[in-house]
């Protein structure tokens, strides 16, 4: 699965960003897709996920601000992450991942949350 991203940027405390994450190839066998996010000094942490189901889980942090949700095609599936109230404390590169027999993995995307 190739995945392409976008939507990172700079934004203002209390701003919103909206990230996407399109999966090439057969969407079928997609069984979950989602985003980690990895911050400069911490480690790699899952910010949200969404099922092929459409169950979806979400860091502590993040409920409540944060949506993930997805749009499927007939051979795409793209899955967004929808950014409210966004914090200092969320700048971090976003890494979309989607899980097949393996996990595939995004170049990553940029979000900075300053004024």
């Amino acid at each position: 699965v190739q995945l392409e991203e976008s939507g990172g940027g700079l934004v203002q405390p209390g701003g919103s960003l909206r990230l996407s994450c399109a999966a090439s190839g057969s969407r079928f066998s997609i069984s979950a897709m989602g985003w980690y996010r990895q911050a400069p000094g911490k480690q790699r942490e899952l910010v949200a996920g969404i099922t092929s189901g459409g169950v979806t889980n979400y860091a502590d942090s993040v409920k409540g601000r944060f949506t993930i949700f997805r749009d499927n095609a007939e051979n795409t599936v793209t899955v967004y992450l929808q950014m409210n109230s966004l914090k200092p404390e969320d700048t971090a590169i976003y890494y979309c991942y989607a899980i097949r027999s393996y996990t595939s993995w995004g170049q990553g995307t940029q979000v900075t949350v300053s004024s």
